[in-house]
């Protein structure tokens, strides 16, 4: 049997890997062969990723596998939603993409909902209201003047302008761009009237395309347009037997959800904020954007600043070592987002001087409890019943917080595997290469090709 393989491009807030996957048709291994840091820069008090330095660490890992004589047959891109960059007329990257948490953004939807108020909004877009989305980023940049709006070709999401740079070809993949804010769910298309009742360019906008698509070719290798939001990516290799589960894929961000044949855009889906988003075979992953690892994150920051340098294992016991500790926060609280010391901001939203320990095991319970609120409202929704719920993603390897989960919500906790996001771009891969026929195959061969753990609930 022939082995292929594809070179997987995974960009998160924090660092990006390429991932190379071997697949003999039936299962397949992945290795990690380059990882780099990424972060968000500061100019001018505004916030940025630096693209070119990203497009740079892609460039260097082909270089690398290309004198060990490994040559894959396609590369896929995934990364982040709602951030997006420009194209300038003579085929420039005209600026670095503005970072989703640029408080740019802050007071922005309020003043478009003066324009179109925030029902009419969600029902045409059925995404849930965040300052970060992108229909929010325009008019900011709109209304500060951003010049490379203004000098602008066309609009590219961070995946696509990734693509752009590796191949000279631009497309706009249907999940990225299904995250903006801007797009008619049913017709899957922007919506370019609401736009331009809001004084948006429509004209930087391009055609929608779904995954799988070819986008050009790097070096003669083929770039196709994956699953490009990462967690499109990751939802397509949960490992389920059936449509009967619930998802959580837990990283710098949770989001929650099911998987739905259709948009469910109703006045409780509105009232509740849930988003729905597009998904592969014309799937839509009707979800909750929750903050998740994102705290503990910030506050190892700190930590290691104090010369406390705790890893994953550690943070465990010492959230255990707390189990009992009743102190809550809301992990959503605007006040989480980016504040500069997130431990002295939990401190001050608890009350008193927590400890370590402490501060772990809030973040963890706090967690907990915002997955059980939020699996009971997706029962409310699923037109099936949710007899498991799916962990995957880095947060999957948590042992104690899954264990957690599973005695909070009453069902069984399936956890892996860790490297979702990465291996449903390596497989939409496949399937483009014509190898795998649909979604059912890609997890049944994930499921086959990688441990999970199960966590019964024990109360």
């Amino acid at each position: 049997m022939a082995i292929h393989s594809f070179l997987a491009f995974d960009c998160g807030a924090t660092s990006g890997r390429a991932v190379l996957a071997t697949f003999d048709g039936d299962s397949f291994s992945m290795e990690e062969v380059y990882r780099f840091p990424n972060g968000i820069t500061e100019e001018d008090g505004k916030y940025f990723w630096d693209i070119f330095a990203i497009r740079d660490h892609f460039v260097k890992c082909l270089d690398s596998l290309e004198s060990k004589g490994v040559r894959p047959d396609s590369i896929g891109i995934d990364t982040w939603g709602v951030d997006f960059g420009f194209v300038g007329k003579d085929g420039s990257v005209l600026s670095n993409p503005r970072a989703y948490r640029d408080p740019y953004t802050v007071g922005v939807p309020e003043k478009v909902f003066r324009e179109i108020p925030r029902e009419e909004l969600y029902a045409a877009t059925g995404i849930q209201i965040l300052n970060i989305n992108s229909i929010f980023q325009l008019c900011a940049q709109k209304a500060e003047g951003f010049r490379p709006l203004k000098d602008a070709e066309h609009l590219l999401f961070v995946p696509d302008l990734l693509a752009y740079m590796l191949t000279g070809n631009e497309v706009c993949e249907y999940t990225i761009a299904s995250t903006s804010g801007m797009m008619d769910q049913k017709a899957r298309q922007f919506d370019k009237a609401l736009l331009e009742r809001l004084g948006l360019r429509t004209d930087i906008l391009l055609p929608i395309v779904q995954p799988g698509t070819e986008v050009g070719r790097y070096k003669g290798i083929p770039v196709i347009a994956v699953a490009g939001h990462d967690t499109a990516s990751a939802i397509a290799a949960v490992p389920a037997h059936d449509e009967n589960f619930a998802y959580l894929s837990s990283g710098t961000w949770s989001l929650m959800g099911i998987e739905a044949p259709a948009p469910i855009i109703n006045a409780e889906s509105a009232r509740l904020n849930f988003t729905n988003e597009g998904g592969i075979d014309g799937t839509t992953r009707f979800l909750k954007n929750i903050t998740g690892m994102w705290l503990l994150e910030k506050c190892r920051k700190v930590w290691k600043a104090e010369g406390k340098d705790y890893g994953y294992p550690q943070l465990m016991e010492m959230a255990a070592s707390e189990k009992g500790f009743p102190g809550r926060i809301n992990p959503d609280d605007p006040r989480f987002a980016n504040p500069a010391d997130m431990v002295a901001e939990i401190r001050a939203a608890v009350g008193g001087n927590l400890t370590d320990s402490q501060i772990v095991s809030c973040i963890y319970h706090s967690l907990v409890d915002t997955y059980k609120e939020v699996l009971g409202m997706l029962r409310s929704f699923a037109p099936f019943p949710i007899e498991r719920l799916h962990i995957i993603g880095g947060g999957s390897a948590n042992d104690l917080l899954n264990q957690w989960t599973a005695d909070a919500i009453g069902i069984p906790v399936v956890a892996g595997p860790t490297e979702a996001t990465a291996i449903g771009n390596v497989m939409m891969q496949a399937r483009a290469a014509g190898l795998v026929k649909d979604r059912r195959e890609m997890r049944r061969i994930v499921a086959k090709s990688f441990d999970l753990k199960l966590f019964v609930p024990k109360r």
